[in-house]
């Protein structure tokens, strides 16, 4: 099992470094990170406002439901 992980491990880097070490594409590649986050984030406020009220009256009613339970 140790072994797996280190091998991981040695690929991960091994990814990373090939990925990263070419100091050109760092920019593209820190605008597309950027761009990709702002999507998600842009998505998730969406979801938020779309599902807002129904999300808040879901998780007051399991709120209520622990609060109501008895314990032993």
């Amino acid at each position: 099992m140790v072994n797996r992980v280190l091998l991981l491990r040695a690929q991960l880097a091994n990814w990373l470094h090939g990925k990263f070490a070419s100091r050109e594409d760092i920019g593209a590649s820190l605008v597309e990170y950027v761009l990709l986050l702002t999507l998600i984030a842009v998505a998730a406020i969406g979801a938020l406002t779309f599902l807002g009220g129904s999300i808040t009256s879901t998780l007051n009613h399991v709120a209520n439901q622990i609060t109501n339970t008895t314990t032993p």
